[in-house]
């Protein structure tokens, strides 16, 4: 199982990007994904997540009506649209995703079993 996660660069305060994460090793279709970040010398956080299904997130409050994710399970992919970016949101963004039986602990980094190698990003103020 390996994810790959997409995307990151440079973008202004008030700018809008779009993360993607590929995943492959297996078919994705009964696996929960989310995101998450970690900012510099700051723990690792929970910042969005989807069901298997594709009809239930999970956000962050910091990044609720801001950002959304979505996915294609026909291309083991799922995406993070990102607007009006804040200097806050400098990260490195991890993607994240469990078997559906696996958890049900959306939140935190132990509610899921495998992991990308991070996509990194700067909002400039």
């Amino acid at each position: 199982v390996q994810l790959q996660a997409s995307g990151g660069g440079l973008v202004q305060a008030g700018g809008s990007l779009t993360l993607s994460c590929a995943a492959s090793g297996r078919s994705f279709g009964t696996y929960d994904m989310a995101w998450f970040r970690q900012a510099p010398g700051k723990e690792r956080e929970f910042v969005a997540g989807i069901a298997w299904t594709g009809d239930t997130t999970y956000y962050a409050d910091s990044v609720k009506g801001r950002f959304t994710i979505s996915r294609d399970n026909a291309k083991d992919t799922n995406s993070l649209q990102m607007n009006s970016l804040k200097p806050e949101d400098t990260a490195i963004y991890f993607c994240a995703t469990r078997c559906r039986l696996y958890s049900r602990d959306w939140y935190s980094e132990r509610g899921y079993n495998y992991w990308g190698q991070g996509t990194e990003f700067t909002v400039s103020s």
